[in-house]
């Protein structure tokens, strides 16, 4: 069949196997010209390693690490004349990619929340790996069932308290408007932490404990992110801030649960990107839109790849034990230089829907939404037949 892009608000229901192949195999290369990352882990489990952050981390683990690898992923496999998930047809390109270069890769498909994929996944890492030396956590979900009550919980994006009203884009018309955010209930913001927090991290630390399957000296790391003064009623300071503070609890927690096998954890606070997630914030891609245009410009611009190489060779495997007074890792320092977010608030102020080609990046915002997706990818014939 030929696939095109089929895009509904910040979905796209269709992906490209072959344009998603592309994209894991950009990032391998990324990797291999970098180099190797001498003492990095040798067995790395990553929770949520089909997309984004995850996937740039399994990544790295493998082609810089030289590391086996089991990733954990919840996506889509094709059925008929319905394509796969990006995500699944990632996971599938990687293990092809990693097996060639004699690399261990275990890709296992489920929801990472539950008690039976923990168990499926406990039981492949002693077969496949042994001990874990180090465990990366990069969920980002919809929704969540507690395995222990069996309670469901869904996370929302919703200002805290009082309503919020801002600026944002229809990145498929351009049309810069003002968009309103009727705060949260409570229920709503228990809802959002018990997805979005830290308990399932805790969680699978104890699972592998449990079955002795941490190794000693073992690392983990979650990811977060803050984000500047105009997001923050949206993000840091509404719900899904309140899910990364409690990823702060947790780290604590976590730390005192590995303190018996010389273990650390951290946050890793991650710049702004591009991804399915980011995507569905609002107030968010208008604002990456007009970040990306300043960054580029000061040659400060990093993708996940990047990113993740950063926090390797540098912080979790390096010399750069720089953190903040929470113990947070930060590699959006350049997102958040002063003179970067400056030049963005300035262009936030006057952005409206007949100039934003000229005064943001939005082209390069949708280009990037579509990659993740396998379109949009030069050297490679969209009119083609492919196989979902």
């Amino acid at each position: 069949m030929i696939i095109k892009p089929k895009t509904r608000g910040f979905i796209c229901t269709t992906a490209h196997p072959e344009g998603c192949k592309h994209n894991v195999r950009e990032q391998i290369d990324y990797v291999r010209a970098a180099g190797i990352i001498n003492d990095g882990p040798k067995n790395v489990l990553i929770i949520g390693s089909s997309t984004g952050y995850g996937l740039a981390s399994r990544i790295v683990a493998a082609f810089g690490c030289k590391a086996k690898t089991v990733g954990v992923f919840f996506e889509r496999p094709a059925s008929g004349d319905k394509t796969a998930s990006a995500g699944w047809y990632n996971s599938v390109a990687f293990k092809q990619y990693a097996e060639s270069a004699g690399l261990v890769a275990e890709n296992i498909n489920g929801d990472a929340f539950s008690t039976d994929i923990k168990d499926k996944v406990l039981r492949v890492v002693k077969d496949k790996l042994g001990k874990v030396d180090c465990l990366i956590y990069s969920l980002a979900a919809p929704r969540r069932t507690d395995p222990l009550t069996g309670e469901t919980y869904r996370s929302v994006l919703k200002p805290i308290g009082e309503k919020f009203s801002s600026k944002t884009v229809n990145v498929d018309t351009n049309e810069v408007y003002n968009i309103e955010l009727e705060p949260a209930t409570p229920e709503e913001i228990t809802g959002t932490i018990k997805v979005m927090g830290g308990e399932d991290w805790e969680l699978w630390i104890q699972a592998l404990l449990d079955e002795g399957l941490l190794a000693d000296g073992a690392k983990t790391v979650a990811y977060s992110y803050l984000g500047p003064q105009m997001t923050k009623p949206i993000y840091s300071h509404g719900t899904i801030g309140k899910a990364k503070e409690d990823l702060d609890r947790a780290v604590i927690s976590i730390n005192d649960m590995l303190s018996k096998i010389n273990g650390h954890a951290c946050i890793s606070v991650n710049k702004a990107v591009v991804t399915q997630a980011s995507s569905a914030i609002p107030v968010v891609p208008l604002y990456i839109s007009l970040l990306f245009k300043v960054m580029k410009e000061k040659n400060v611009h990093e993708g996940c790849i990047e990113q993740m190489y950063r926090l390797f060779k540098n912080h979790l495997y390096g010399t750069d034990e720089s953190v903040d007074e929470v113990g947070r890792v930060h590699l959006d320092n350049f997102e958040m230089q002063p003179d970067v977010q400056a030049a963005v608030l300035e262009l936030w102020s006057k952005v409206n829907t007949e100039d934003i080609v000229q005064t943001s990046d939005i082209i390069g915002y949708r280009k990037e939404f579509l990659k993740l997706f396998g379109f949009g990818i030069d050297g490679i014939n969209y009119n083609l037949d492919v196989t979902p």
